[in-house]
Parts: structure tokens; C-alpha cells; sequence
């Protein structure tokens, strides 16, 4: 019997549920999911976690099934991360408040969770 293959989407909300699924285990609360910024060219945001001393953290989720050029830390570009930094400017805007910040990463290989904390920053 063949299974049908998984879409990229359903494999990337596979991702962000292991993802979300983790960072809560390690006391992150969610705020927002796939936060988005309106019009063409804007930036989206996987989740938005608060740590529990208040710390807004903006994470990236990443799923490659290889570790080739890089694996899925290596793939998030100088241009990917800056519409990252624009939505997450949007959504602190939108909301009138500005508590210290974090970007982070997690990339999901073939069998493991890595969450980097701080892995880019807004400059």
C-alpha cells in the first residue's frame, strides 16, 4: 500500500507543532502564530513566545530533511532574517510595547530538535 506524500505545508505545520510543542514544555508561552505583516514583500513570523521574565522571543522553525549546504539553521538568509526583524518591529508597534527581544531558531532534522537562542539579531 502507498501512502500519499505529505505537502511542504502539512510537513511545515509538523515542524511548528513539534516546534511550539517544545518551547512550551520549556515554559514559553505563545502569543502569536504565523504572524504576518500586511502587503507584498512583508515578513512573517513563526511563533511569538513570552519566557517567563517577559522576554518576547520571535522564532523561526526550520525543517530540512538533510543536512546538505548547511542544514536548516545555514538556510534562514541576511534577507530572510531582516523581514523577520520588519514583521517583529510591526507586531511590537501594533501592540505599544516594547519588552526586551530575542530571535531565535529551531531547526528540525531527520531525528533531532536544535533551538538556538539568539541566533540573529536586529541589527
Amino acid at each position: 500500500m502507498e501512502f500519499p506524500k505529505k505537502t511542504s505545508k502539512q510537513t511545515g505545520d509538523a515542524a511548528e507543532a513539534a516546534a511550539l510543542q517544545h518551547l512550551q514544555k520549556a515554559g514559553l508561552r505563545l502569543l502569536d502564530r504565523n504572524y504576518r505583516t500586511p502587503g507584498r514583500g512583508g515578513g512573517e513570523i513563526d511563533l511569538i513566545m513570552r519566557e517567563p521574565g517577559g522576554t518576547v522571543v520571535f522564532v523561526e522553525v526550520r525543517k530540512r530533511s538533510s543536512a546538505t549546504y548547511g542544514g536548516a539553521a545555514a538556510s534562514i538568509s541576511r534577507g530572510k532574517q531582516q523581514r523577520i526583524v520588519l514583521a517583529a518591529r510591526h507586531y511590537l508597534m501594533q501592540r505599544g510595547t516594547f519588552p526586551p527581544c530575542r530571535f531565535d531558531v529551531v531547526s528540525l532534522g531527520e531525528t533531532e530538535l536544535q533551538w538556538i537562542k539568539g541566533a540573529f539579531d536586529a541589527e
